[in-house]
């Protein structure tokens, strides 16, 4: 086997693997099939892919694009190796996405990739520090943007922005409450979705649009704005205010507050703890 996929995250009809290949060009092109949608996001190295929708060469920040039952080649002539995150989409989940993308023509991926295009480099980094920091709660919400992204790009006209309607605004108003209320527990998209009675990768699209990030986001910034609160009030150990928060792993707490915040929770505590002494030391 020249190729190696581990399982990141996965949910009802979508998923996501970590696929490495160390194929080169004296290896002969293997040839498979799409069982769903897929959408592979190439992180490093250089292939050739060849589907139905045409032959590309995809490099770092190429989008691989596949369709249901359709088969495919990928060879490695001009080089060794590479690495994809890639992920799967059912039908019936994409069709959901599709239904959601203004002007979708067709739920049908008419070329073979997307090239590395400014709009979608951070949005591959971001992919891309999940998959590093195993962060797999952020894989839902990141599969729908890239899925929405590539039926945007291919499937349909360039998107026209309207302003949120009123009931969108009231949607993610409430779902904005709902996340505050239970940022300590997990809370899933699909959840806050049916929640409003909309479709995931719509009630994702307004709510970027109206709150200017991400549900996941605000989760993340919600629980480490109320863990650096409760550094500077007690004295708990870092660990348990993690825990209470809502992050499962100490280590995934401790990077996320050092990249946000600037400093490592320990740091962070140690200086309120400085500027406390100072404000009950006597005066002299």
């Amino acid at each position: 086997m020249t190729a190696t996929t581990r399982s990141l995250a996965s949910g009802p009809g979508w998923q996501v693997s970590d696929v490495i290949c160390t194929a080169s060009a004296g290896d002969r092109p293997f040839e498979e099939a799409h069982r769903d949608f897929c959408v592979a996001a190439v992180t490093s190295g250089t292939f050739r892919y060849r589907a139905q929708q045409g032959t590309a060469m995809l490099a770092p920040g190429a989008f691989l694009l596949g369709n249901p039952g359709t088969c495919y080649e990928c060879g490695h002539e001009h080089g060794s190796g590479d690495r994809c995150l890639s992920f799967h989409f059912g039908p019936v989940y994409m069709e959901r996405i599709a239904a959601g993308v203004p002007g979708a023509r067709k739920l049908a991926f008419e070329a073979p990739r997307l090239p590395p295009l400014p709009v979608l480099a951070s949005l591959l980094a971001e992919a891309e520090t999940a998959r590093e920091m195993a962060d797999t709660d952020a894989f839902e919400e990141l599969g729908l943007r890239i899925a929405g992204a590539a039926v945007a790009k291919v499937c349909g006209p360039t998107p026209v922005r309207r302003t949120p309607s009123r009931r969108d605004q009231k949607r993610v108003a409430e779902a904005v409450r709902r996340i505050e209320l239970d940022a300590d527990s997990p809370v899933s998209l699909s959840a806050l979705a049916d929640e409003t009675a909309t479709s995931p990768y719509h009630f994702l699209r307004v709510f970027r649009q109206v709150a200017g990030m991400t549900p996941y986001q605000f989760l993340l910034k919600t629980r480490l704005h109320r863990a650096a609160v409760r550094l500077r009030m007690s004295d708990d150990a870092v660990s348990a205010i993690a825990f209470e928060a809502g992050f499962n792993d100490l280590s995934t707490f401790n990077r996320r507050f050092r990249r946000v915040m600037g400093e490592t929770p320990g740091h962070y505590r140690a200086c309120r703890g400085a500027f406390r002494d100072m404000r009950v030391a006597p005066v002299s």
